[in-house]
Order: structure tokens, then C-alpha cells, then sequence
């Protein structure tokens, strides 16, 4: 299967797809902020388009599938409120919306899956809440993906570390759940080929975990010092990282090996570490 994949936001994870795609023959045309970002795109393959700035109509027309990668801020969704009548006049066989865990709230440690009740306790779960809202009523083949923390080459717990900005907050009962990189790229590539609209799928791995858990792993495939332990409630945080351990959940995964026959490429953090790290 082939087509013309519309990435609007071309974030970390619709990168990962591309490379998935681009050897497959796919075209892919995706959306940047800058003329810096816009060339790294053209020497991935990959039809840059600045925006806001440029005129997407040919593009959304062309596309025979779309995938919206931009976080909502204050007025919602930012394509469907900058270019929204022309996404509704799209006739693509599949949209993805990329959305976030955060929608389900706090369960104290408890498991979910994509029937439980939406009950965001953050300002960002609820915005969320409301663009996932947006994206179904504009009647697009629309396929809803929470994705689970985000870890990968450059992103997640080494890049900390290597920083030197890896702490191990310490809070009882908090866990999270998290998704490899490349397991969010093949399971978009799967849903593409076999589109099922108004579905919501959970992206997240096997071992949902304490995150301490993780970065100690983490420093010991390095070969680097424990990072210090520090009690969350004394922990120097921005508001934002902060928000994140308001919520605590294990996330379940049984539809995207159901429905879609994914095979995870790590189904642990420890599986995708030692990948990186070159261990495996």
C-alpha cells in the first residue's frame, strides 16, 4: 500500500513513521514552523510546507491520508482552527489524530484502557479532551492514538542524563506508562492499512513502571553514577513536569494487538534502552 501521507505538525513520532513509509513509496508532504526545519525535512524526503504561511489546499486535496501531530494550546486545535473548512472538504480513507494518555486522569495507579471515562485532572488532558472532540466532529475518518511518555533516540531518559539533568523523583505509587518510538510508527503504519474510523487506540508498552525504575536502568547501561534520589515534594520542578505526576496509571494495549496485529519491537523499557544503548 501506497499513498500521500499529509503530516500537519511533523513532529518526533511522525518522523519515525516517514522512515517506515518513505522506502515503501509513500509521499509525504509535512508542515514546519521554519525555513531551518522546513530543509532538514527536503533532505529526509520528506515535501516541506512552512506554516502558517502557506497555502495548503493542494495539499489536503492530494492527501489520501492525514496525520495531525500539533498539541492544542488555549483556542483548540491549531490546524482545525487556522485552515478547519478546508480539512472538512478533505476525502482522505484515514485520518490520524495523535492525543495523549492524559485524557484519562488520575486512577492511583490503576489500570485503563480505551473505554474508561475521560476524566482529565490537567489544564492539558482537558485541552486535549476538547481537540480530540474537534477532530471528530469535522465527520473525518478520524482513528485516535493516546500515546503513552515518548522515549527514543534523543528523547527520554539517556538524553537526561547525558545532560546531566537526570534526577530520580521519588513519589509511593507513582507509575507510568510509555512507548518506544518505533512502536508508535508501526502501529500508525498498521492502522493505515487497515483504517477503521472512530476507533481510539492506546500506544504504550508492556511494563508500565516507577519512573525512578527507569532512569536507574538507564545510568547502569551507561555506565554512569546513580542519579540522586529527590522526594517529590521537595523536588525543584516547573509547573509543568510537576503536572505530570499528578496522574498516575497503568495504560492498557490488548486492542492495538488485537485489532491490529502489532507485535511490539519493545515491550518494555528495558528492551527499548538496551536498543539505544546499543546492549541489546
Amino acid at each position: 500500500m501506497t499513498g500521500t501521507l499529509l503530516s500537519l505538525g511533523h513532529g518526533y513520532s511522525a518522523h519515525a513513521l516517514a522512515r517506515l513509509l518513505l522506502p515503501r513509496g509513500w509521499r509525504i508532504i509535512g508542515t514546519t514552523r521554519s525555513a531551518e526545519k522546513a530543509a532538514v525535512l527536503e533532505d529526509e524526503g520528506i515535501e516541506p510546507r512552512i506554516w502558517p504561511g502557506t497555502d495548503l489546499s493542494k495539499d489536503i486535496a492530494a492527501a489520501t491520508h492525514i496525520l495531525a501531530n500539533a498539541g492544542p494550546g488555549p483556542d483548540g486545535d491549531p490546524f482545525l482552527t487556522g485552515i478547519g473548512a478546508q480539512l472538512r472538504e478533505a476525502r482522505p480513507v484515514w485520518v490520524g489524530y495523535l492525543s495523549t494518555t492524559g485524557v484519562y486522569g488520575d486512577h492511583g495507579g490503576g489500570w485503563v484502557d480505551e473505554d474508561t471515562p475521560l476524566a482529565p485532572s490537567t489544564e492539558r488532558g482537558q485541552m486535549r479532551v476538547a481537540a480530540e472532540t474537534a477532530w471528530r466532529d469535522t465527520g473525518l475518518p478520524l482513528h485516535i492514538f493516546r500515546l503513552a511518555g515518548i522515549y527514543g533516540p534523543g528523547r527520554g531518559p539517556f538524553a537526561k542524563l547525558r545532560a546531566g539533568r537526570a534526577r530520580r523523583i521519588i513519589k509511593p505509587g507513582q507509575v507510568f506508562s510509555r512507548i518506544h518510538v518505533d512502536d508508535i510508527a508501526q502501529v500508525l503504519a498498521a492502522s493505515m492499512a487497515q483504517p477503521a474510523p472512530g476507533r481510539v487506540y492506546n500506544l504504550c508498552d508492556d511494563d508500565p513502571a516507577p519512573p525512578q525504575d527507569v532512569i536507574a536502568h538507564a545510568a547502569k547501561l551507561l555506565n554512569l553514577p546513580l542519579p540522586p534520589a529527590v522526594d517529590f515534594d521537595e523536588a525543584d520542578m516547573s509547573p509543568m513536569a510537576r503536572s505530570f505526576y499528578a496522574e498516575s496509571k497503568k495504560v492498557r494495549n490488548d486492542r492495538i494487538k488485537r485489532e491490529l496485529g502489532v507485535q511490539l519491537i519493545h515491550p518494555d523499557y528495558r528492551s527499548g534502552l538496551a536498543a539505544e544503548a546499543g546492549t541489546a
